[in-house]
């Protein structure tokens, strides 16, 4: 493998092996401390205009397979490994991580100290980085990057443009695209939900005339401050008429909507082991996380909103509920895709809610 060189805009430099598509690429470096789950991560809309690092060690030993994308087109900047494994033999396998990101024109670069880099986001926070050609003088490549702008308008680029099916045989759920996971839709699939998807820029009207039993806004990357305030308006007035359940950036969203502030995390969430506990039952379980903002916890009404889980890392609100309407909100990722799936059975009460509203 040639060599690559990852650039960091404090002037740090981490000198590594090309694997991947060989392009230039510019983006914020975030990690992710799962153990597996690569692909669903990698394709995770979550990570628009983003470099992954992986903290485990070993990334791609089982390769790519047709049943674990989170979106069909990926559109995260760069992927950043300690060793790239070769060797799977699994039988689901059709592509190897190598090959996957060179069709999706996506770079990565391993050979790299990842504890250290880890180190230093912890310590920073996220930072702006690239992945660049080996030269003689980085002066220009620092340039470039110290140049670059970041976009604030990555759920407008990833949401679909246009309505689109996901039939099914049972209740009609409104799907709100802010940066879809197909596992959202992969659990409504199972519970034989006949799912209508439309883009983030949806009006309440249009979700109305489509009559839907419940309505889900979906997880989307960067921050629900960047979004236009006819998003929350949209909200504010769908969730008085039809169940509402938010995930992710959804739920901090609803949140806004109903009165509280979002703020930046000191250190973002992004894994697959965090401890959640849910006020409600007592109860704690662990879910997939990934997160760059959080709903402030002294800024919600609780006249009208309801603290249902809270995760027991840094006590960051996971979960809200409206105390007047059948709409609740998580802010992990329920559809245990990579995994866990404890938190799964959260579509089983969605469902129960839209139907009991239904017998009445």
């Amino acid at each position: 493998m040639s060599e690559r060189y990852l650039i960091l805009d404090d002037g740090t430099v981490y000198r590594g092996q090309a694997f991947g598509s060989p392009a230039t690429t510019f983006g914020e470096v975030v990690f992710n401390t799962s153990a597996t789950g690569y692909q669903q991560i990698i394709t995770n809309q979550i990570y628009h205009n983003q470099i992954i690092v992986f903290s485990q060690p070993s990334i791609g030993g089982y390769g790519i397979d047709r049943a674990s994308y989170e979106s069909i087109e990926p559109t995260c900047k760069g992927v950043i490994v300690r060793d790239v494994a070769d060797v799977s033999t699994n039988r689901q396998r059709r592509l190897s991580l190598d090959e996957f990101l060179k069709i999706q024109n996506i770079p990565g670069i391993s050979g790299i100290d990842t504890r250290a880099l880890i180190h230093k986001l912890r310590a920073k926070g996220t930072v702006k980085g690239s992945i660049v050609d080996p030269v003689k003088d980085l002066a220009h490549a620092f340039d470039q990057l110290n140049a670059i702008v970041l976009t604030n308008q990555q759920v407008s680029q990833v949401s679909t443009p246009k309505a689109y099916p996901n039939p099914g045989t049972g209740l009609n759920v409104v799907v709100v695209d802010l940066g879809l996971k197909h596992g959202i839709l992969r659990q409504l699939s199972q519970r034989n939900c006949n799912v209508t998807v439309l883009p983030y820029s949806c009006t309440a009207e249009q979700i109305f005339d489509l009559d839907p039993d419940g309505v889900i806004l979906s997880t989307g990357p960067g921050s629900p401050t960047d979004l236009p305030k006819s998003l929350t308006d949209m909200i504010a007035e769908v969730e008085q008429r039809i169940p509402l359940f938010a995930i992710g950036l959804g739920h901090e969203l609803f949140a806004m909507a109903n009165g509280a502030k979002v703020k930046p995390l000191q250190f973002e969430h992004h894994g697959d082991n965090h401890p959640i506990l849910s006020i409600i039952t007592d109860e704690i379980f662990y879910a997939s996380q990934g997160q760059g903002y959080t709903v402030d916890r002294e800024s919600i009404n609780r006249d009208k909103m309801l603290t249902t889980h809270i995760d027991l890392v840094d006590q960051s609100v996971q979960g809200l509920r409206h105390r007047d309407f059948p709409d609740f909100s998580v802010q992990f990722f329920p559809d245990g895709a990579p995994g866990p799936l404890e938190s799964s059975e959260l579509f089983d009460e969605f469902i129960e809610i839209m139907t009991t509203r239904m017998e009445r």
